[in-house]
C-alpha cells in the first residue's frame, strides 16, 4: 500500500470534523476557509463551486453567483476568488462572466498543460427562461443553452471575453446542456496526452409521434467534449443515447486513471435503479465509453447531486469521490477513496455533519487535497467553504 492510501485511511481518525462554528484559519497550515458566503458581494446566493490548481500552485475557486435568488435561472454571473496560500485566504471578488441580466454557470475550469494557461468552459442561457421550458422545446434557439469558452494566461487574473462554441458541441435536436460542472481533466499520459475533456450533460427532444414533451428525465444524457489543441476548437466525444427510463446520467465529473483510462461519474437525475450514482470509463480519451453508464453501487449513500472525483498521483495512489453521503437528504460531505479504479469505493471520512451539496475536488500540493463545497445550517447554500485535507497524516509502514 502507497503512502497515500494509507493516508487516506488515516483521515477519518486524524482530521476532526468542522462544526457549524468552526472558524476559518488564515495562517499555513490551515483547515479550512470561506471563500464565498450568500447575501455578501452583491449576490443573493453563490453555488456550483469548481476548483483547479494552476501551474505556479494558486488555487481558483469559481462559482456561479446568483443576484437575486438561490434559483437555477435568472441573472446569474460566473465569479472567481484566487488563493495564493492554499486555500487559506482569498483574494477579491473577481466576475468572469457576466450574466448582465441572463443565466451564465456551470463553470468547468482546466489547466493547459502546454502553455499553463487556464481553460475555462462554462454554459447558460436567457435569464427570462427555465430549464422546463427549454427542455420541452418552448423557447428560441437565442434563449436555449449556449455553450462558451474562455482563457486566462495570467495565473487567473484576467479572462478573455467568453466565446460561444455552441456550434461545434451541441447537435441539432439537443435541448438542455450542462458543462461540468466542477474542474475538468487534462489527460497526461497515453495516445492522448494534452488532451482537455470536459464531461457534460444534455437532454433530447422526444421521437416525433411521441406524447413527451422532452421535460421528462429519461431525456436527459450524458456526453464529453475534448479540445487537442489548448481549447481552440472543440469536439464532440461520447453520447449516452439510451434515454431508456432506467438510468438518467446527468451533471458529471471526470479522472483519468493511471493506465491512462478515464473514469467518468454521473449524476442519475430519478432514473428507475436504485442508487443516484452512474459511472463508466473510457479507453480512449473520452470519444467512446467501455460500457454504457450503470449503478455504482459501492456509493449507495449518496443523494441525488452533482459529484467529483480526483485521482491521486503514484500508480497506485486512490481515486477520490466526493459528495453529501446521506441517500434522502443533501447533507454531510464525505471523502470516498477507490483502489480499483472505480470498480469500488470505500467511505474515508466525513467532513461534517451539517448540510452539504455540491461539490469539487482539487490536489493543493503533494501532501493537501482540497474540497469546495457547497455547506450551512440553515440550508446547504449558506456558504461555499474550502477544506484542506491533510494526506501526510499516515501511520507507520
Amino acid at each position: 500500500m502507497t503512502t497515500l492510501s494509507r493516508a487516506l485511511l488515516a483521515m477519518a481518525a486524524a482530521l476532526t470534523p468542522l462544526t457549524a462554528t468552526a472558524p476559518a484559519h488564515a495562517t499555513v497550515g490551515c483547515t479550512s476557509s470561506v471563500p464565498y458566503v450568500s447575501g455578501q458581494g452583491g449576490y443573493d446566493t453563490y453555488r456550483v463551486p469548481a476548483t483547479v490548481a494552476t501551474g505556479t500552485g494558486t488555487l481558483l475557486a469559481f462559482a456561479e453567483g446568483r443576484h437575486d435568488s438561490a434559483d437555477d435561472t435568472g441573472d446569474i454571473d460566473v465569479v472567481l476568488r484566487r488563493s495564493t496560500d492554499g486555500g487559506c485566504t482569498w483574494g477579491p471578488l473577481q466576475v468572469v462572466a457576466a450574466g448582465h441580466g441572463d443565466t451564465r454557470g456551470n463553470p468547468a475550469p482546466v489547466v493547459d498543460p502546454r502553455t499553463g494557461d487556464v481553460v475555462l468552459l462554462t454554459s447558460g442561457n436567457s435569464g427570462a427562461v427555465s430549464e422546463a421550458e427549454i427542455m420541452r422545446g418552448e423557447v428560441t434557439p437565442e434563449q436555449s443553452r449556449r455553450v462558451f469558452v474562455q482563457r486566462s494566461r495570467d495565473d487567473g487574473r484576467h479572462f478573455t471575453r467568453p466565446r460561444d462554441i455552441t456550434a461545434q458541441v451541441k447537435p441539432r435536436g439537443w435541448r438542455w446542456y450542462a458543462t461540468g460542472p466542477g474542474h475538468a481533466v487534462t489527460l497526461t499520459r497515453g495516445r492522448w496526452a494534452g488532451r482537455l475533456v470536459v464531461p457534460a450533460d444534455h437532454s433530447v427532444a422526444p421521437p416525433a409521434g411521441s406524447p413527451d414533451t422532452g421535460q421528462e428525465t429519461k431525456y436527459y444524457g450524458a456526453h464529453a467534449l475534448y479540445s487537442d489543441d489548448g481549447g481552440r476548437h472543440w469536439r464532440l466525444g461520447f453520447v449516452d443515447d439510451s434515454h431508456d427510463g432506467v438510468t438518467h446520467p446527468n451533471e458529471s465529473t471526470a479522472a483519468q486513471l493511471p493506465d491512462g483510462r478515464l473514469y467518468f461519474s454521473a449524476r442519475d437525475q430519478n432514473g428507475t435503479s436504485p442508487g443516484n450514482r452512474l459511472d463508466s470509463h473510457s479507453s480512449d480519451g473520452g470519444r467512446t465509453l467501455d460500457r454504457p453508464y450503470r449503478v455504482q453501487p459501492t456509493l449507495a449513500d449518496v443523494p441525488m447531486v452533482e459529484g467529483s472525483v480526483l485521482q491521486l498521483p503514484g500508480r497506485r495512489a486512490p481515486l477520490l469521490f466526493s459528495a453529501p453521503s446521506v441517500p434522502t437528504a443533501r447533507r454531510a460531505m464525505a471523502i470516498w477513496r477507490s483502489t480499483d479504479g472505480g470498480a469500488t469505493f470505500t467511505k474515508a471520512l466525513t467532513l461534517s455533519e451539517r448540510r452539504a451539496a455540491y461539490s469539487d475536488l482539487v490536489q493543493v500540493d503533494r501532501e493537501t487535497v482540497g474540497v469546495l463545497y457547497e455547506t450551512g445550517t440553515t440550508g446547504p447554500y449558506d456558504t461555499i467553504e474550502f477544506r484542506r485535507l491533510d494526506l501526510s497524516r499516515s501511520g507507520p509502514s
